[in-house]
Order: structure tokens, then sequence, then C-alpha cells
């Protein structure tokens, strides 16, 4: 069967698909709110004590039994095949039974982009705290062996990113000082005679390029904030694969002006 998808969006779908139902019992432990401690003793007498409510969790328990319903009733109406049990546990085994009929799907992207949103949601709601990793390169301190990494945290939208060094945690950057860090690279590189290695939050295009998702997480800003920035600026521009690409030296001359990244960690 002709998939839809690349060997590693498959792979990734198969383990998002995989975990759902872990994550909607764990979004279910969230419920109250996550702070009562369950080893207490129940006790009798007064007034009932109001617990918090985690709407967040509520929502992506829905979510989650929404969308593989929704999805278990394409299988059904389209392979003719009984329907399974709506429950969490049982959409997902039979969703995965038919995973290879899904993929071959002209909605697979669709299919595997839900899945990963639904997951997504999900580990924000239990750890709220999860942050996102960016590879960006080689340290560029002298003979560091470090590898630098772009540090998001979801739930902080207006804080930039932050790049780390694995190896010496005093060689930091801020996101916004991304683009400086990427010519220092290239310049290693030249003079070792050989290819810096790119990004993978740019997809291997050279580094000068980015995208405005790229451009929020490492500035902190939102992406209609870029895309007006972009518009206004006549930021240079180019598209592949859909996606379209900024030209960094502009990108640089209009956000450095504006100090748009001076947070901390």
């Amino acid at each position: 069967m002709n998939h839809r998808l690349c060997p590693t969006c498959l792979e990734q779908l198969s383990t998002e698909l995989r975990r759902l139902p872990e994550l909607y019992e764990a979004c279910g432990r969230q419920l109250d709110g996550g702070s009562r401690d369950r080893t207490r003793p129940k006790t009798s007498g007064g007034p009932p004590r109001s617990m918090p409510f985690n709407v967040q969790a509520a929502e992506a328990r829905a979510a989650i039994m929404g969308v593989l319903g929704s999805w278990a009733g394409v299988v059904v109406k389209e392979r003719d095949v009984p329907a399974p049990r709506r429950a969490v546990l049982p959409l997902r085994v039979f969703l995965g039974r038919h995973l290879d009929w899904l993929t071959a799907h002209e909605a697979a992207g669709e299919f595997s982009g839900e899945m990963a949103r639904l997951a997504r949601r999900a580990r924000r709601v239990v750890d709220p705290d999860v942050r996102h990793q960016l590879p960006i390169g080689e340290c560029v301190e002298f003979g560091c062996p470090g590898s630098l990494t772009a540090v998001v945290r979801p739930g902080q939208l207006k804080l930039p990113a932050v790049i780390r060094c694995d190896h010496d945690s005093a060689h930091r950057w801020l996101g916004h000082e991304w683009l400086q860090l990427s010519r220092r690279l290239e310049g290693a590189a030249s003079a070792a005679g050989t290819a810096p290695r790119q990004p993978a939050a740019v997809e291997a295009k050279p580094v000068r390029w980015v995208t405005a998702a790229d451009i929020a997480r490492l500035w902190g800003i939102s992406t209609g904030s870029v895309y007006r920035h972009a518009s206004e600026a006549n930021w240079r521009r180019h598209s592949r694969q859909g996606r379209t690409y900024y030209h960094g030296a502009d990108v640089m001359g209009t956000l450095s002006k504006r100090g748009t990244a001076t947070a901390g960690a």
C-alpha cells in the first residue's frame, strides 16, 4: 500500500496514536486541578470543600474522544466495517488496525496533523512546563565540543527562546541572537573546510533564511506581528514547498531596532 507520509512522519504518527489513551488518562487525573492529596483520609462533617476544575484537561479529553471517534467513523463508512466501542482505547486500537489504509488515504496529512495536535495539547495539560527544543548546530565558542539547542516555552510565548550549549551552561544566547550565531557557525565551518550543520528549524535551508514560525519563536512575538513587519518593511522572501522564508538580514534590521527580545530565561 502506498503511504502518503514519509517514513519519519509515519513513525511519529504511530507513536502519537499509541500514546493517546495514556495521555487521556493522565488528563483525567488533572481534572480536579491535580492538587488534591489522594492519600489523606476523607473527613466527615462540615461543608464540602470545593475543588478546582481543570477546564483545559476536560477539553483535551473531549478533543481526544471526539477526534478519534470522528476518524473511526470515516473508516467505518468507507471500509464498511463494524464500529468499535466508543471509548478511547478501543478507538485507538481500531484506528491502529486500519493505519495503513488511513495513511494511504487522501486525508492522511490531516489525520497525522490532528493526532499530533491532540497529543501536544494533552501534554501541555499534563506538564504545562514542557519545553520545545530546536537543534541549532555546533557551539560557536572556540574549542567547545557542545551542541546548541533553542529552548521554547509554549506557555510563555512572550518570552524569547533561549539558545543553550549542552556542554557548557555559560554558553547561552537569547533567540534573537540566532542569526548572528549562524554567521559564526558558517565562519567556523569555512575555516575548518567543512559544511556547517544546518539548524533543523529551517529544514536545511541556508541559515540566512528563516520562516515566520522560526522568527516568532526566537524573538518571542506572534506570527501576526511577523507578517506585519514583513509587509511594512518589505522583507525579501522566497517560497519553497508551500513555505515562505524571509531574509535574515531584513529580519534583524527590523527587529533589532525594536528590541523585541529583551527578556531572559
